[in-house]
């Protein structure tokens, strides 16, 4: 892909044929700061091509696509997608507007970004409208999937690193959601709640708590950037599980995580169906192991 350096732009803009400087960065970061007589064409959304007819209809004007630096891919990759709707003169300015900037070349400025949320700190509560938590069952051939709901539970911080916390879960409120509407699945459901398995009659509630938690150095945001160690509490025995979470604030400031992580429900004395401890169970078998996906979000 062709390339400009900040000062080939900047003459190219004072030359005969002014190319269109089309900044493909997030609409609030373009209002923040931006070249002079840039436009703005955000590639991360799904609009961008469609867009393109208004802000270039002219396939073979030079266009010059701005990112935010050098290490961020946003230019390249909506070079990419004008290449393929046929656009003939394309370059990207190397390092972005940070480049710009720091040749000491002229900058719009208009509403700054906001600040960055606070890092957490202290106890915060979950809140439980935004959390989830999705199970997955499985044997051989078959597979089965629904929700527990969580109806308690806090996160605490210190500097922003999580140091423990703790969560609670309601069994009997299990659901079997791709059986949802099916006469199987209250059976399905009063099979999972007796004593085959979750034993919620005697044990109704489940609880997590976390011991510790490691941030993984270097981890960026949206990979699972958080080891945690927790003590997990089912049918009445508790035992440690590790796993990793991707966790990060939300804009308005609250710590959020999902993670997807797996136990071998034999630990906790969900002995049914598990070839490890019966012969011969034919269409009863039933894979040790349950997926879990989980969201927590705090207030």
């Amino acid at each position: 892909m062709k390339t400009l350096s900040p000062l080939e732009l900047k003459t190219a803009l004072e030359g005969a044929v002014v190319p269109l400087v089309l900044d493909v960065r997030l609409a609030d970061d373009f209002e923040a700061a931006r070249l002079p007589g840039a436009v703005s064409n955000c590639v991360y959304e799904v609009s961008f091509l469609q867009r393109i007819d208004d802000t270039a209809p002219d396939l073979d004007r030079p266009v010059v696509l701005c990112g935010a630096a050098a290490e961020s891919g946003e230019a390249g990759m909506a070079a990419e997608k004008l290449e393929r709707r046929g656009f003939t003169d394309l370059a990207v300015l190397e390092g972005g507007i940070a480049a710009w900037r720091a040749a000491g070349f002229p900058i719009d400025e208009g509403d700054p970004l906001p600040p960055e949320p606070a890092m957490p700190h202290g106890r915060r509560e979950l809140d439980l409208d935004e959390c989830r938590l999705q199970w997955l069952g499985r044997n051989l051939l078959n597979q089965h999937v629904g929700t527990i709901g969580i109806t308690a539970g806090h996160l605490d911080f210190e500097g922003g690193q999580l140091t423990g916390g703790e969560i609670q879960f309601d069994l009997r409120t299990i659901r079997c959601t791709d059986l949802e509407g099916d006469p199987l699945h209250d059976v399905l459901v009063d099979h999972l709640l007796d004593h085959d398995f979750l034993d919620a009659d005697v044990h109704p509630r489940c609880r997590l708590v976390i011991r510790d938690a490691s941030a993984m150095p270097n981890a960026a945001a949206g990979t699972p950037n958080l080891k945690i160690s927790a003590d997990l509490t089912l049918r009445g025995l508790t035992e440690p599980i590790e796993f990793m979470a991707a966790s990060g604030l939300t804009p308005e400031g609250r710590a959020a995580a999902q993670a997807s992580f797996s136990i071998d429900r034999t630990r906790w004395g969900i002995l049914y169906g598990s070839a490890r401890f019966f012969h011969r169970l034919a269409g009863h078998l039933v894979n040790d192991l349950i997926e879990f996906d989980a969201r927590i979000v705090t207030t």
